[in-house]
């Protein structure tokens, strides 16, 4: 089953073509140019006789895919492919592409080098082969972002595999790892995704011993402090507004001060900036539960993942205060902590993960995370829907969209970046005796029904009870509706997997339980309650859940309130 989502097919503006023909004029040069026979031979350079670092890899890895990577099996991105050793499968199909972006981005590497050396000696094999097949430049072998993630993956790996290896063998590891340093300091690739990239070229040039990674490390280091600028924003946030994205950025740099600090150099000023901001935009972006707010094309990640990116901090209260960074603001209670999408979504290139999903939330009610979102990420490219409101907590009015996915070749051109006219959102906060309130107004609904959007969010941090309104009213200045004069709307709190939901009597109440069994009640005054099937996108791969959906139909010529709260649940309160 799935959350019922429409996509009426993006139409390209006159202010996306630019882009286009600006993106297939250089994506056919670049083919061109790097597809030429010689090419390979621009990117040798004095050749390393060792690997002078190891950098360590803060995240965690699951031994059991390296376990399975030694039998011949690799499982990845939710899919199988056996091969039996010696063999390999760098020159057979693939089942999915996600499968092939994760082989061919060296995922498996970290869980394989927990191996021991037995694990060293297939990394040193599997890598060897891949360069015989791959040795010319490919289009999706070298892709900017699987390039970046598989050099960065064998720059850490590089020393150990080395030790394991023959001098023949070790010099082309080398020889290999120096190439891929070299290509991601070329075009293509953008301005999004350039931090990661000159990260991991980073990482590799510390790892390569002698002048020629000395040469390369501080041409990836000047362009990588231009690249923090502009990916990390001052208050931490991502440029693209995922958290997700903030974290593995986060992690990234991590291991390249490591790498630095290995080779008694010092990260420099741009580094060590972001480091601390993103490590401060952090504090706010993790709920309760210890994983991420899960908006704006970010997954929740996992507890281990988010400790580890954590674990160098030594300022973290143990309660987070409450505030706003990358347009996410985050309220809370004892029990309550609430995190409301209060910003437009990432624009340009920056929103190729980017959702149309104005003023979404996410509730967690003590460490359970009862409301969320979809958790659309990149990793689930075939269910681009999802990306628009109705995958999130929020309001939808008839079959209109704030915003959608380029789709078609243009979308595969330009990354699938989200397309839609600028949402302007506002949002203000007040903080009471005992309680905070937060108010949200978007005008994403303004062209096609002439209404905003506010969501007025009250939290009585005594209670730990929310109190919500949502208020849809003629936008100033709307002194007639052409279009019809009721829309259908509808406001979806999507629960995570697992959680239980039970309708009352009242047909106005629900009883929601977490994994922990404590009970909450979701109770509304909306015409038409009731709750459905939906999905939850986890690492990629679709789970069952559930969604509460409140129903009814919306005057474009008058005001319309929607009223719900969550509250705990009292022994023997079972509405009537």
């Amino acid at each position: 089953m799935r959350t019922p989502v429409r996509t009426t097919g993006a139409r390209t503006g006159p202010d996306l073509w630019p882009a286009i023909l600006g993106r297939l004029l250089t994506r056919q040069l670049w083919i061109e140019l790097y597809g030429l026979p010689g090419y390979g031979l621009t990117l040798k350079g004095r050749p390393a006789q060792a690997f002078a670092a190891a950098p360590r890899d803060f995240r965690p890895a699951d031994p059991a895919v390296g376990k399975g990577v030694l039998g011949g099996k690799f499982v990845l991105a939710g899919a199988s492919l056996e091969v039996a050793p010696p063999e390999d499968p760098w020159n057979r199909p693939s089942p999915t592409r996600a499968f092939a972006t994760d082989l061919h981005a060296f995922v498996w590497l970290p869980s394989l080098m927990l191996q021991g050396e037995r694990g060293a000696i297939e990394a040193v094999r599997l890598t060897l082969d891949w360069a015989v097949t791959f040795a010319r430049w490919s289009p999706f072998a070298w892709e900017p972002g699987i390039l970046a993630r598989r050099t960065f993956n064998l720059a850490c790996a590089a020393r150990r595999m080395g030790q394991v290896a023959a001098e023949a063998e070790r010099l082309k590891l080398a020889d290999i790892l120096g190439r891929q340093g070299r290509q991601l300091l070329r075009p293509p690739g953008g301005l999004a995704g350039k931090a990661e990239r000159l990260t991991a070229a980073a990482v590799a040039d510390c790892v390569l011993k002698g002048g020629s990674g000395l040469s390369l490390r501080r041409a990836a280091l000047r362009g990588l402090a231009r690249a923090l600028d502009r990916t990390v924003g001052e208050d931490g946030g991502h440029a693209s507004r995922s958290p997700e994205a903030g974290l593995e950025l986060l992690l990234d740099l991590l291991t390249l001060e490591d790498a630095l600090s290995q080779l008694s150099e010092s990260a420099p000023e741009a580094v060590r900036g972001a480091i601390e901001r993103l490590t401060a935009a952090l504090r706010l972006q993790v709920l309760p539960d210890g994983r991420l707010v899960s908006m704006q094309g970010g997954g929740p990640s996992t507890p281990a993942r988010v400790a580890a990116a954590r674990a160098h901090d030594d300022a973290r209260p143990e309660d987070p205060p409450a505030g706003t960074v990358a347009g996410i603001a985050r309220i809370r209670s004892p029990l309550l902590t609430i995190a409301a999408d209060v910003a437009g979504p990432a624009r340009g290139a920056w929103s190729a993960a980017a959702c149309a999903q104005p003023m979404a939330l996410e509730i967690v009610c003590g460490k359970d995370r009862l409301v969320t979102g979809c958790g659309w990420t990149p990793r689930a490219t075939d269910r681009q829907g999802l990306r628009l409101a109705p995958g999130h907590s929020t309001l939808t009015l008839g079959d209109a969209t704030t915003g959608e996915p380029l789709g078609g070749w243009k979308g595969e051109l330009l990354d699938h970046r989200l397309v839609g006219r600028p949402l302007h959102v506002e949002s203000n906060q007040r903080d009471g005796e005992g309680a905070v309130w937060l108010e949200v107004e978007h005008d994403g609904w303004v062209h096609d029904f002439g209404l905003l959007h506010q969501r007025r969010l009250y939290l009585d941090q005594r209670l730990d009870e929310l109190r919500a309104e949502e208020r849809l009213h003629p936008a100033p200045g709307q002194k007639e509706v052409v279009r019809a004069i009721a829309a259908p709307y509808a406001v979806r709190f999507q629960l995570e997997p697992g959680v239980q939901a039970s309708l009352a009597r009242d047909r106005r109440s629900i009883l929601l339980r977490g994994h922990s069994g404590r009970g909450w009640w979701f109770r509304t005054d909306g015409p038409d309650v009731a709750i459905e099937p939906s999905v939850h996108i986890d690492e990629g791969l679709t789970r069952r859940s559930l969604q509460i959906v409140v129903r009814g139909s919306a005057r474009t010529d008058a005001e319309t309130k929607i009223r719900w709260k969550l509250s705990p649940a009292g022994a023997g309160t079972d509405p009537t």
